[in-house]
């Protein structure tokens, strides 16, 4: 061989060599159940609840009359709201939350100013499930202009104040109706026009590009009664879960889902609610004693539903085998992400991190939090903290795994083993991390996913 041909061939093997050195070689991971108070899932307790049983949440609910905020025209006191906030965040958790102007058994949801202003009211008794007498019922005149100008104002002015706000995981539009529920049934008649529904939610849509917003029912362009909304940018929360969620009856929850062509609806906006109240805790029984009762594990499987109002588990004396079973359904609402397989490729003075994520849940994450990575040194010290390009949103359950990936610089780093981490970061400085579906979560620091190690 000439020594030009020599030239070649080396040069030639050494450009093979690196081409081969940079090949990730793939190490698979090992599943293990994710944390049950992941953000953004699972089961919601009324806010401050004692929950004497510790069952794991991250959120927590709560209703506002908007009478508690709304004090004049352009005149709004977050004082109850933000103390509401505060709280929730003080706890480490995210907030739901509803505003109404009507609720059973409640009077003076509406802003004293307008019923000075003459918005007129109609008082009636609702039945309660027996044996609980019926309670009474202040509907307000929803086709008073001054009403209908006063809750799209506040809705614009509650989105300039907290639209993205960290402290908030979930908004369910509410407004109209009893509790906010949308519906003044049996009384039909009294409940908002579509005229006002569209207001409403053409108000939710302008004042909240980022925080998602929850209709209560899915509707067709044919609905008599709701406004065509499968088009919109809105979720939906089935507050009767597992009671009318499935299709067997036309304005069941899914049934209205598949009447407005919106079944696909879940895959970029979020689907939550409240298990009917008659269910609470009892849903996790193996026999529930309750006729009416949809099988639980269907429902999540059917709604991709990510998270459920449900105070009966936040209450002292269920039975240790409820409590398993609802453990075992709730850690399969919303996201469940695992990093199937992970590749550490050392690159001259560089670290190419490569990780693989699948979600076994049932529904996607619906925020656009990043994932962090980390190097943790032989004394616990979090070094190269970094956020990685790869955010959690578009992540579909039962999907082929999508790839993420970072490059670590090593220079400068001193001689060593480290432990490289990866954590997806809530933007809630008090908040619990996403934490991964893997054996080695939290294995050498509290919140972060351990992929690997090496020797600098």
């Amino acid at each position: 061989m000439t020594k030009k041909g020599s030239l070649v061939f080396l040069c030639m093997l050494l450009w093979n060599s690196a081409l081969f050195a940079a090949e990730p070689a793939w190490q698979a991971q090992i599943y293990a159940p994710a944390s049950l108070d992941n953000p953004l899932k699972g089961l919601v307790p009324y806010a401050g609840a004692a929950n004497p049983e510790g069952f794991p949440h991250s959120m927590e609910f709560s209703y506002f009359p908007l009478a508690a905020v709304l004090k004049a025209p352009g005149l709004y006191d977050w004082t109850l709201l933000e103390r509401f906030l505060e709280g929730v965040a003080g706890r480490g958790h995210q907030a739901v939350f509803r505003f109404h102007v009507e609720y059973p058994g409640k009077t003076g949801s509406l802003p004293a100013y307008l019923l000075d202003a003459g918005v007129g009211l109609t008082r009636w008794q609702r039945p309660s499930t027996p044996p609980r007498p019926p309670v009474e019922v202040e509907t307000p005149d929803y086709q008073n202009p001054l009403l209908r100008t006063a809750i799209t104002d506040f809705i614009a002015a509650l989105g300039a104040r907290y639209d993205g706000d960290a402290r908030i995981g979930f908004i369910t539009a509410g407004m109209l109706g009893l509790w906010g529920e949308w519906h003044d049934y049996p009384h039909t008649e009294l409940f908002a026009d579509k005229a006002l529904q569209a207001a409403v939610m053409a108000a939710y849509a302008q004042a909240f590009r980022t925080t998602p917003v929850l209709l209560r029912y899915p509707a067709s362009a044919a609905d008599p009664v709701y406004v065509a909304n499968a088009a919109t940018p809105f979720g939906y929360h089935d507050d009767s879960f597992a009671w009318s969620t499935l299709p067997t009856k036309p304005h069941y929850f899914m049934a209205k889902l598949q009447t407005a062509g919106a079944t696909n609806a879940w895959q970029t906006r979020p689907i939550g609610g409240e298990i009917r109240p008659e269910a609470w805790g009892k849903v996790f029984d193996a026999e529930p004693g309750l006729p009416a009762l949809q099988d639980f594990a269907t429902c999540v499987t059917e709604t991709h539903v990510s998270w459920l109002m449900d105070s009966g588990m936040f209450k002292a004396g269920n039975p240790p085998e409820r409590r398993t079973r609802a453990i075992e359904q709730a850690r399969r609402m919303g996201y469940e992400f695992h990093v199937a397989q992970v590749a550490l490729t050392r690159e001259d003075k560089q670290l190419r991190v490569q990780i693989q994520i699948e979600n076994r849940g049932v529904a996607p994450f619906y925020y656009a939090w990043p994932l962090k990575g980390a190097l943790l040194d032989s004394s616990g010290k979090l070094l190269r903290e970094a956020r990685w390009a790869r955010v959690l949103t578009g992540i579909l359950p039962q999907a082929s795994p999508i790839l993420a990936e970072q490059v670590i610089d090593l220079m400068d780093l001193p001689a060593g083993r480290y432990r490289v981490l990866v954590q997806g970061t809530n933007p809630l400085p008090t908040g619990q991390a996403v934490r991964f579906a893997n054996a080695r979560q939290d294995a050498d620091l509290a919140g972060w996913l351990t992929l690997g190690e090496f020797v600098r």
